[in-house]
């Protein structure tokens, strides 16, 4: 469904040039869904903006059922933004507060009217896509404020889903929300793509949130992936030590799982993403760093999974092992 390589983007000019991605590869096969994980600065939402097309590449393509959006114009674009929505992290600041739930949700058929055409026939997929998200007929004509937040968020998964798209894009879509709310909202996006065969690109800072919706999983540091694979290798078998500290933080519900997972604590700040490290931009907080980190930049190292599986790589010099993932 979607496949990202070489993707470079940049912001500024000069000494103050950022590189917020520098040269990402991502994919995620229809139906899937993928999470992409890492720090504040990492890059997540300029990638999302970019699978959005709201940002163009530098460099690299970007590939969406075969097809480079960046290279459409006119109708060509307008229909090709039909199939990609977003679902945002706010769900009260991504709707406006003077429209019902019924004119947020048919609000994308302002612009693409002949999605559903006819009035009548956007009242029935207004009451649909109501039911689909579970809220009730009647919610329609309320308001936002007469919504709790849970169910404002389903308002916009609703909105998202009206104009049948392939893939949505979910910007920290349950941070905002109280932790029982967040397993509603994370049951109906599952039970969507179960339903509906909708992919997911899924960004989050919450590990346990990407490990229970997530078939795949990207970890991103200083606009570079630097791990990815299938969520279970990733989660078990981290092989990036960046990886390895964040699996460390999460915390463990399940004390008879048998993880012996020591604590992982890195040292000082992300750097400045104006003044990137030399070599490995994660030597200046790594224990395994060695000379050969600040001189040379890693290489892409992948680990045998059984036939047909997602490959798991990573990027490092010095990857870690089942034996030493967490030692």
């Amino acid at each position: 469904m979607l496949e990202v390589r070489g993707v470079t983007k940049t912001f500024g000019g000069g000494r103050r040039r950022l590189t917020a991605l520098d040269g990402v590869d991502v994919r995620v096969g229809r139906g899937q869904t993928l999470g992409l994980v890492g720090e504040s600065g990492c890059g997540k939402s300029t990638l999302a903006r970019v699978l959005l097309g709201l940002e163009r590449p530098d460099a690299g393509t970007v590939r969406f059922d075969g097809t480079d959006p960046f290279a459409l114009r006119g109708r060509e674009l307008l229909a090709w933004r039909r199939r990609v929505q977003m679902v945002f992290q706010d769900p009260f600041a991504s709707l406006n507060a003077r429209m019902s739930a019924a004119d947020l949700i048919g609000e994308p058929w302002r612009t693409h009217r002949d999605v559903v055409p006819g009035a009548k026939a956007r009242e029935k997929r207004i009451r649909e896509l109501l039911d689909l998200v579970g809220l009730r007929a009647s919610d329609a004509h309320r308001y936002p404020n007469e919504f709790s937040g849970g169910q404002r968020q389903r308002i916009g998964i609703a909105r998202a889903l009206a104009l049948d798209p392939d893939l949505i894009v979910c910007d920290e879509p349950v941070s905002a929300l109280d932790l029982s709310v967040q397993a509603q909202v994370l049951n109906v996006l599952s039970d969507l793509r179960t339903r509906l065969g909708v992919t997911y690109v899924f960004i989050s800072h919450d590990l346990s949130v990407v490990r229970y919706i997530s078939d795949l999983v990207t970890v991103m540091y200083l606009g570079k992936v630097v791990e990815h694979g299938a969520t279970e290798d990733v989660f078990e078998r981290p092989r990036h030590p960046y990886t390895a500290a964040l699996m460390s933080a999460a915390p463990v519900l399940d004390t008879g799982r048998g993880d012996h997972r020591e604590e992982i604590r890195l040292q000082g700040e992300i750097p400045s993403p104006f003044d990137i490290p030399s070599g490995c931009r994660f030597r200046t907080r790594c224990r395994h760093a060695e000379d050969r980190c600040a001189s040379e930049a890693p290489p892409v190292v992948g680990r045998d999974t059984p036939g047909g599986a997602e490959p798991h790589t990573a990027l490092c010099h010095f990857p870690l092992d089942a034996a030493t993932a967490w030692t």
